[in-house]
């Protein structure tokens, strides 16, 4: 997918408040030390929700690894061809979770951009947290991004 996937004077968000003391804000390699706690610490749910799919995220994921998908993740968003965010307190001294927004693979039937979007968080969130995002995640993309649909394969809203 190109950057042609959304108009061409659309401009990503680079900081989202969620809820008081937590944020949004795209992931970049150097988060890989608090993404890989994250990740394993997390993997078997993570490999439960998307594994079949995706592949992701293997039980023997090295640091390397992460970094080098933490700076695709990057280079995407920078070209819009997909986008993730990194779910974080204040401070960015942790990962509570991502957000996947990715261009629909099967949209050719629908005038406009069409997403399909995912997220997962860790199960010591802070609590509440999972509610908030996936009440915040739907009207978040509704209000300030182009899309003309939005999916949820992986059943987050349904």
């Amino acid at each position: 997918m190109t950057a042609t996937w959304l108009p061409e004077e659309f401009a990503h968000p680079l900081m989202v408040p969620l809820r008081d003391g937590v944020h949004l804000r795209p992931i970049h390699p150097d988060d890989t030390d608090i993404d890989m706690v994250a990740v394993m610490g997390n993997q078997p749910m993570l490999w439960a929700k998307y594994g079949e799919a995706w592949g992701w995220p293997p039980a023997d994921m090295t640091a390397e690894a992460d970094r080098e998908d933490l700076d695709r993740h990057a280079r995407e968003m920078v070209t819009h061809e997909s986008f993730n965010y990194a779910i974080m307190p204040a401070d960015e001294s942790a990962i509570y979770g991502c957000i996947y927004i990715d261009p629909a693979d099967d949209s050719s039937a629908v005038v406009g951009p069409v997403a399909e979007v995912s997220w997962w968080v860790v199960a010591d969130a802070p609590a509440g947290l999972a509610d908030a995002v996936a009440a915040f995640v739907p009207r978040w993309l509704g209000e300030g991004w182009p899309f003309v649909e939005v999916r949820y394969p992986f059943g987050e809203v349904g």
